[in-house]
Parts: C-alpha cells; structure tokens; sequence
C-alpha cells in the first residue's frame, strides 16, 4: 500500500512539474534576432519524452484545462473564451507535441531516435496549430492569408526546429537518469518501459 503511494505520489509530482514549466514556458519570451525565443512546445516534447506519453498528456492536458477555467496560464490570459484567440491551436498542439514525444518511449535509446520523435512532436504542435489559424483568419475575413501566416506561424518554424534538436539532446542525456531514480527508490516505470529496456545512451 506505501509503495503504491509512493508511486501515485511520484507520478503526480512529474506531471505537476511538467505542468507548472508549460505555465513558465508562457511567460518566457527572451528577445532574439528575427524572432524570441520561447519554450512551450520544448517542454510539452520534453513531458513526453521524458515521462511518457501518458503522463505526457496528464501535464499538457492539466495545462489546458487550467487555462480553460480561468487560471491566467496561456500567453494571453484565460478563460474558456480562449479558444476563440488565433493562438488556441498551440495550446491544443502542445498535447499532441507531448504524446508524440512520448511514443516509442523504450526503444528510444540513441539520439537519433530523440531527434526524429521531437522534430515530429514539433511538427504535430505546427500542424494543428498552423491549420487553426489558417481557417481563424477566413472566419474572420483577412485579406492577406499568406502574409499572417508567414508572420504567425511560419517564421517561428526554424527557431523551434532548432530548439526540438537541444530537447531531442536533454531528453538522450536526463532520461537515463530518470529511470535509474525510478528504479533505485521502486517507483513504477511508464508501462511501455517495463520489462526490463533500459535507456541505451549509445549513438
């Protein structure tokens, strides 16, 4: 009975802390040529791939949700009036950034691996949330789709490109040492883990 609270415990705990960075991650925007950087989608890939896919979906979904009630965690706010604002399609795509990252959670053991499941993860969080945006402004009459697309979503692509490579190399070095913790204090490891794969760090 302990030992599964201890477990119950350690899980909520990550998906706490995967949650509580997503609500950082709004309010981080350091200045940079072109464009700021900004690191929500890093930390939705990084809940996935560090944690799983389930637990993953836990800390983006708390996220959105707490967003949704009214608790001021998005870039702009709060609010169930949120999914009215062009950007709501990010918000939905950082779950699916997380759950893709957490795919392949065991075999994914040389970097290469880390690389292709967090530039996929980005690509699952543009695609949703560049196609929001895109039918966003038909809804509301723009005149120049393609030049609120470049501005909107398409300029910010090579920037999270980029940052998807380093959440691809943190999660080939911490993920390791998670499950190591995990085993070392008997804390259930995510179902698609057990059965003895371990993280291979060889490339």
């Amino acid at each position: 009975m302990k030992s599964h609270i201890k477990c119950v415990s350690a899980d909520i705990a990550e998906c706490a802390l995967f949650t509580a960075l997503m609500i950082a991650g709004a309010y981080i925007s350091i200045p940079f040529p072109f464009v700021p950087l900004t690191f929500q989608t890093v930390f939705a890939t990084l809940s996935g791939m560090l944690l799983g896919w389930k637990k993953g979906l836990l800390s983006t979904t708390a996220y959105m949700l707490l967003g949704l009630i009214g608790v001021p965690v998005f870039t702009a706010g709060g609010g169930f009036s949120y999914v009215l604002k062009p950007s709501f399609g990010f918000v939905v795509g950082f779950i699916a950034a997380s759950g893709v990252g957490g795919m392949f959670y065991a075999r994914s053991r040389k970097l290469w691996h880390y690389v292709v499941l967090s530039l996929c993860a980005c690509a699952a969080n543009y695609v949703l949330g560049g196609v929001f945006i895109y039918f966003w402004l038909i809804l509301n009459g723009s005149q120049d789709i393609a030049s609120n697309m470049v501005a909107w979503v398409y300029i910010f692509i090579p920037k999270d490109a980029v940052l998807a490579v380093v959440a691809a190399i943190v999660a080939w070095k911490v993920k390791p040492i998670i499950l190591r913790v995990h085993s070392r204090y008997g804390l259930k490891q995510p179902s698609d883990v057990r059965g003895g794969q371990n993280a291979d760090k060889s490339s």
